[in-house]
Order: C-alpha cells, then sequence, then structure tokens
C-alpha cells in the first residue's frame, strides 16, 4: 500500500480545527486515525493490478529518423473499474513519448495506449517495463505492480531500427550514368568487360567487325552483334567493424557512413545485374549474408546492418582474409570499408594482402575526417602551430598507408562523409565502365 499527497492534506484539514480545542493532541489523533481508515478503505475498493492483462500490436520496424507507433492495449478482467495510471517504459534511445497515461477501463473492457517512438540510435529498440499504479476512489492510496509483477505483466516487443540510408537520393543520378555505360559499350561494340548481348540489323556506322556472317548468310540483311557490360559479377562489401569503426567523423561513428556508401553500393551493383554479398568482421563473423537477386538484395542486407555495433578490439585482417576466400571463390571485387590508420592497416592489412590479391581485385573505402584539414591549415596561435604539425603528421602517415595500398594495386577510396558514398559509387561505375571487375 502506497499513499498519494492527498493523504498528509486530508490530515492537515481534518486536524486544523484541533488546535482550537482544549486538547488538540487527541483531536489530532482522531484525525491520523480516520484518515488512516480513509487510506484502508481506498486500498481496498481499488482494482486489483493483477486482474489487468496487456496486448502490444503495432510497428516492428522503422528507418533511424522516422518514427513508428506500437499500440499497449489494456484488458480489465477484474469485477472493479481500473481508476489509475500506466508507465510504458522503453529504452532511452527508443525515444518513447508519452510514456505515462491516465486510463479508466471498466469491468471488461479494454482501452488502447498509443505510443510514438523516435529512435536515436540503429538496432533493437525493446521495451523494458509496464508500471501500473491503481487508485481508489478517493485518491488517497494507490496499489502498484512489484518488480517482478511489472516483468510478468509486460508483453515483450522490440522495434528493430534500419540504418536510414540517406545516400540514396544519389541512386537516380548514379543509375543514369549506369544507362549511359550500357548504351556506350553496345554503340562501341566489344570490348574489354563485355558480354553477347543480341543480334540486330546491320545499320551505318556500326563497326564491320561485329558483323555476324553465319547470321547473315542465313538472313536476307547484314546481322551484327551487340554487347553489353558483363553482369552477375561478383560484389563482397566487408565492414570492419573493430574499434576504428567506432571514431566519430563529422557527427556520425565512421561504420554508420560504411554502412549507408554499403546500402547505395549494393543498389547500384543490384541494377547492374551483379551479385552482391556482406561480411562484417572483427575478431568474429557478425554478419555474413549472401543473396542472389536483387529482389531480395536490400531487405536481407538491411536487416543484416541494423544490429551492427563496432567492437573495442583490433580487427583480426587474418581472419577476414580467411572469411573472404571461403566465402567467394571466384573472382570477385572485394570492397572493404575501413581506415587508413596505420596501425591498422600496416600491421594488420598489408602482411595478408597478397594472398587476397592473387584471387580477388580489392577497394578499400576510407571516410576522411574533414577536421584533420581544418586543423592542419589553423597557424592562429602557438598552440594551434603544435596541432597543426600533429594533424600534418597524421595525413603524411595517412598518405604513406594509401601509396603502400596503391603499389600493390589496391584501388583506395577516400572522401569526407558527405561525398563518400557517392565517391564510392563512382569508383564501381568506372571499374564497370573499364571492364575491370
Amino acid at each position: 500500500m502506497n499513499v498519494t499527497g492527498r493523504a498528509p492534506v486530508a490530515l492537515a484539514v481534518l486536524g486544523a480545527p484541533g488546535l482550537l480545542t482544549a486538547h488538540p493532541w487527541l483531536w489530532l489523533a482522531g484525525a491520523v486515525v480516520l484518515v488512516a481508515l480513509l487510506v484502508a478503505v481506498d486500498v481496498a475498493i481499488a482494482a486489483p493490478v493483477a486482474e489487468l492483462r496487456f496486448e502490444r500490436h503495432g510497428d516492428r520496424q522503422t528507418r533511424l529518423g522516422g518514427t513508428a507507433t506500437v499500440t499497449l492495449r489494456v484488458v480489465n478482467h477484474g469485477p472493479r473499474t481500473f481508476d489509475g495510471t500506466v508507465r510504458d517504459a522503453w529504452v532511452p534511445s527508443a525515444g518513447a513519448s508519452p510514456g505515462v497515461f491516465e486510463v479508466r477501463v471498466d469491468p471488461d473492457h479494454q482501452q488502447d495506449l498509443v505510443t510514438t517512438l523516435t529512435p536515436t540510435r540503429r538496432g533493437d529498440r525493446a521495451a523494458v517495463r509496464v508500471t501500473v499504479r491503481s487508485y481508489g476512489p478517493l485518491r488517497l492510496a494507490y496499489r502498484q505492480t512489484t518488480r517482478r509483477g511489472s516483468e510478468q505483466l509486460t508483453p515483450p516487443w522490440t522495434l528493430r531500427v534500419l540504418p536510414s540510408f540517406e545516400s540514396r537520393r544519389f541512386l537516380p543520378e548514379k543509375l543514369s550514368r549506369l544507362r549511359v555505360i550500357d548504351g556506350q559499350v553496345v554503340t562501341r561494340g566489344r570490348g574489354q568487360g563485355t558480354e553477347f548481348d543480341s543480334l540486330r540489323e546491320y545499320v551505318i556506322g556500326d563497326d564491320i567487325r561485329s558483323i555476324d556472317w553465319r547470321a547473315t548468310a542465313r538472313a536476307e540483311h547484314v546481322v551484327v552483334k551487340t554487347w553489353r557490360p558483363e553482369r552477375d559479377r561478383r560484389v563482397l562489401c566487408v565492414l570492419d567493424t573493430g574499434r576504428t569503426s567506432a571514431v566519430r567523423v563529422g557527427d556520425e561513428p565512421r561504420l554508420d557512413a560504411a554502412i549507408d556508401a554499403a546500402l547505395l553500393l549494393a543498389s547500384l551493383a543490384a541494377h547492374a545485374g551483379d551479385r552482391v554479398d556482406l561480411l562484417a568482421v572483427d575478431t568474429e563473423v557478425r554478419a555474413n549474408v549472401s543473396t542472389a537477386g536483387h529482389r531480395v538484395l536490400l531487405p536481407k542486407l538491411v536487416d543484416a546492418m541494423a544490429t551492427l555495433e563496432p567492437v573495442l578490439s583490433e580487427t583480426d585482417f587474418s581472419r577476414v582474409v580467411a572469411e573472404v576466400m571461403a566465402l567467394s571463390r571466384r573472382r570477385a571485387l572485394v570492397v572493404l570499408f575501413t581506415t587508413l590508420e596505420p596501425g591498422a592497416l600496416g600491421e594488420g592489412l598489408l602482411p595478408v594482402l597478397p594472398q587476397l590479391l592473387a584471387r580477388h581485385r580489392v577497394m578499400v573505402a576510407a571516410v576522411k575526417d574533414p577536421a584533420l584539414e581544418a586543423l592542419a591549415a589553423d597557424r592562429s596561435s602557438l598552440s594551434a602551430i603544435y596541432t597543426a604539425a600533429a594533424a600534418e603528421k597524421t595525413a603524411a602517415a595517412y598518405q604513406r598507408v594509401r601509396s603502400a595500398l596503391t603499389r600493390y594495386g589496391v584501388h583506395v577510396v577516400e572522401a569526407p562523409p558527405a561525398t563518400f558514398a557517392s565517391a564510392l559509387a563512382d569508383a564501381y561505375l568506372d571499374l564497370k565502365a573499364a571492364g575491370r571487375l
């Protein structure tokens, strides 16, 4: 039993007149007994919380930056009207609102309580606990669920928050360029990275080397072959989820920028007819998605990426190479989303890189921190000069790693967060146009 703020007020109101009597203590004692009796009666009349049942329905997923609604249904199976409050608690990053509801439910009736969720982080955001407070008619006291009782009453529910995929705004432009590449290959004839597409009648301007003489002999006119970029190539996106992926670049973690760029690359490659796979590794494999066909590509990849979180340990690049070699035996474009930090790549990736390059084409995609250039350019004070020297030293170390990767034949894409996804998509299209996938 718990009393509300009304009980002391009632005691003060009933006990105040006793100050004017000859025996104020006796009057006050009587007031205390009366208030205690009223509190006991109030609690006895309050609806028992054990007779309530809760159900949930609503959205199971939403994108980061979006909103979702989840409805908590209160069903009163008890003999008395329930009058009280219900607190529907979620994890803080779920952004639940309003959270606390004033509820009145008659016997054998129900009421729906709608909670709006505006998540601030990716991943699974869970409902924590439903706490019920049942008041008596005088609201002098209330019954409230214990911690164990609340856990028993709480219906489980998890909202999956998917990546926001902000880079999808670049997709129409990249698809337009992809269509241009397809058209250029058809008109120019056969080249590196192309495959046979169809036969058509010869028109003035066609390359005579494209004439199919056998088909021409069977037809009544000259027939030429047309070509298109090779399809069904394999693109393997490898996300480094080690300690370096937790670094915030701009206003988001490096891992989130990599996920956004990987989604744009996957969408573009799927429209180009290529197969896209996903691997997320640090010291363990965190995600492994193999897809075939763009109709099911994005939902599977988005769902797998939603729960990825940085792990505060050094990435085992030997494990990364082993997993890539086991996943893809055919030659593929391996896009490694990581950083150009010398400690991570110089000691981890470079020793095992030749083994990977022997079978696959490798591209390293790294988010560039724009703050580094700003620090290097500041010479306004003595302390700023020392900071600029440190920034220049860091930039030089990154450049040495980049040069080492380039000497190995690795294509390096480095850009600020705002243009990182677009730069990576352009690099893929350049390789597609050159037939180097």
